[in-house]
């Protein structure tokens, strides 16, 4: 087995359109990733598809498949403990609708393995608004959701709300995640506060975001109505509760 010191963790429900795709394109880049599925039982076959991909790729694909739709955040959750207990040294996030570009992986990696960052996050905000084939409303929200995450918790992060993201696996060793609370959109949000609080240097590499072409978004206002409210109970909490900090 070729080793790598990277794992890309996908979320995966109902992405038959695109997963061959997302995969493929991954293993042609020069820099040698490893990915790991996270599955939530996709009723259009996706694990078929995956399950076939393995038998190509056996050393570099793998995939854990749950009972249902768990939500996004304890899908990475699952997938950060599996990689720490691989022990790979950066652990990525990533969808599989190609909305985030696989050629942008290798700049991540990049921030975090050649240039000290502990978390790179590829950035929608951080030069401008870099979002293709959004509604504008659609745009709005999350650009103000931004702002919004910004003021109320002093994040000096443009795009809070990033899905994109390099973690070293310091980070995620650090961070108590059996303590994450979200499940959704406010997942995001919550991790790089964790992150922010616990010392750890943060970085926005700018990429275009590009909505999906196949599949449906998973995308709702429930998910959106946690984010608004979940700031504030991020913010409430972080005033009664000690992180524990980056080790020198």
């Amino acid at each position: 087995m070729k080793n790598s010191d990277s794992i890309i963790i996908i979320p995966t429900y109902n992405e038959k359109e695109n997963i061959e795709n997302i995969i493929r394109a991954v293993f042609a880049l020069e820099k040698y990733f490893h990915i790991l599925i996270i599955e939530d039982n996709s009723p259009d076959g996706t694990a078929d598809i995956v399950k076939r991909l393995q038998a190509e790729f056996p050393e570099r694909l793998f995939m854990i498949e749950r009972k249902g739709k768990l939500g996004l955040g304890t899908a990475y959750i699952t997938g950060f403990k599996w990689a720490i207990e691989h022990k790979y040294d950066f652990v990525f996030e990533m969808d599989a609708d190609f909305s985030h570009n696989p050629n942008d992986l290798p700049r991540l990696y990049k921030k975090c393995a050649e240039e000290g960052y502990d978390v790179a996050i590829g950035s929608r905000y951080v030069s401008g608004v870099n979002v293709v084939n959004w509604p504008m409303g659609r745009v709005l929200m999350s650009y103000y959701a931004s702002k919004y995450v910004r003021i109320i918790t002093g994040l000096p992060i443009h795009d809070t709300t990033a899905g994109f993201k390099c973690y070293r696996r310091e980070v995620l060793e650090t961070i108590d995640l059996d303590k994450i609370r979200f499940k959704g959109y406010a997942f995001q949000i919550e991790m790089k506060f964790t992150a922010y609080k616990c010392g750890f240097k943060i970085a926005e590499v700018p990429v275009i975001f590009i909505n999906r072409e196949l599949g449906t978004s998973k995308m709702n206002t429930s998910i959106f109505g946690e984010a608004v409210m979940g700031v504030i109970q991020l913010k409430v909490h972080s005033w009664f509760h000690k992180y524990p900090q980056k080790k020198a």
